[in-house]
């Protein structure tokens, strides 16, 4: 009896342990392995030199504006406090020069994780959420990485998240903690008050800027306060004024300029973030340039993307390599003004990207088929 009462014991004792290790196995994820980290740009050898088909294209945009309003529900921009509130982003998205989608974000829905995301096109893991507290230097290949080798200027305001994940990556800059969350009026004149002067200005490639009110509002009081109205309201005058000053200095002899406006996560119905609701995970991500066709009326539902599928899609508009990481898809509807063959081209990149990421973290997975249908793929120049 003392045998089998201490094999039964034994064999609780190793489950357990074996439930353990799996519950730490999927709650943090081993890191997808990087190719090469930092090092070469990622081009698929051409075949017999005689195909450009894997080298970087030029860029598509030569300006890009990246608006990220931090904790911006989906709902906030496409719903009735969207309607009431944003009108000039309504328009935008209704009649305007646009395309807007529904990004879809992965659990943790906290900052640090999902600016990672967005600028790697990776999935981070829970572990991110410790981090998320003191980030260090991002050191997976990133946007603002590549940006910065290709002599992009880059200008950043906002959530100083940024300036630890990216140090010496931006030209000028000027952080706001985002701890403070009592304070959501000064956290984000900060980042205002830079605004008329930079946009006056042409030294600069990319802009960035983070705003942290939405959310503070949201911790303090929840999604249906009625600090949030005026908010929105603020921050939809501020989009106007980038909307109408960054395109009313374009001319025939230089490229468009790109305005992305979106959110790192949602909030739930008490205000809090970090998990897997619709209301933390759905946020909005709307491309804003003069090259997308104007829209007569907007019927359609709104398509569902992932995140993630943010880096390869910026990282195709501004001439960049997409991250080695990165798992996102170029999101068409942005480069379906361009010619088939560029279309074709722009999905080569990324499909190529994807297969090496694949091949590096699946040692069983056989390129052969993939490579065969890229060396094919050639058609006619136009």
């Amino acid at each position: 009896m003392r045998v089998r009462g201490s094999l039964g014991v034994t064999c609780c004792v190793l489950l357990q342990a074996v439930a353990v290790a799996l519950f730490l196995r999927g709650f943090f994820p081993a890191p997808v392995r990087s190719l090469n980290h930092l090092a070469e740009t990622l081009v698929e050898p051409n075949a017999g030199g005689i195909s450009n088909w894997t080298s970087l294209p030029p860029p598509l945009f030569g300006r890009v504006i990246i608006v990220l309003i931090d904790a911006l529900r989906e709902d906030f921009v496409f719903g009735p406090k969207g309607k009431e509130f944003m009108p000039y982003m309504t328009h935008l998205v209704e009649k305007g020069t646009s395309h807007s989608f529904v990004a879809k974000a992965t659990a943790p829905t906290v900052t640090m994780p999902r600016i990672k995301a967005l600028m790697t096109g990776s999935i981070p893991g829970f572990i991110d959420v410790i981090m998320n507290l003191n980030s260090p230097a991002l050191l997976e290949d990133n946007l603002i990485w590549q940006a910065k080798t290709a002599g992009k200027r880059m200008i950043f305001y906002g959530d100083d998240t940024w300036l630890r994940l990216f140090p010496k990556h931006f030209v000028e800059y000027d952080g706001t903690t985002s701890f403070f969350v009592s304070d959501f009026t000064e956290v984000d004149n900060n980042v205002t008050r830079h605004l008329n002067n930079v946009l006056k200005r042409e030294d600069w490639d990319m802009l960035i800027i983070h705003y942290l009110g939405l959310d503070h509002i949201g911790h303090l009081t929840g999604p249906n306060s009625p600090l949030i109205g005026p908010k929105l309201s603020e921050m939809d005058h501020i989009l106007k004024k980038i909307h109408t000053s960054l395109f009313s200095k374009e001319s025939d002899n230089v490229l468009p300029s790109l305005l992305v406006l979106c959110g790192d996560h949602g909030m739930t119905e008490a205000g809090g973030h970090g998990g897997s609701s619709d209301e933390e995970v759905h946020t909005p991500l709307i491309f804003v340039s003069t090259v997308f066709d104007k829209k007569e009326g907007y019927d359609r539902p709104l398509e569902l993307i992932q995140q993630t599928d943010l880096a390869p899609t910026l990282a195709v508009s501004l001439g960049l390599p997409i991250s080695r990481n990165s798992l996102g898809k170029l999101i068409l509807p942005v480069v379906e003004g361009r010619t088939l063959r560029e279309q074709l081209r722009f999905l080569h990149l990324n499909g190529f990207q994807l297969s090496r990421l694949l091949q590096e973290n699946m040692p069983a997975y056989e390129k052969g088929s993939v490579s065969v249908a890229a060396k094919h793929s050639k058609c006619p120049e136009q």
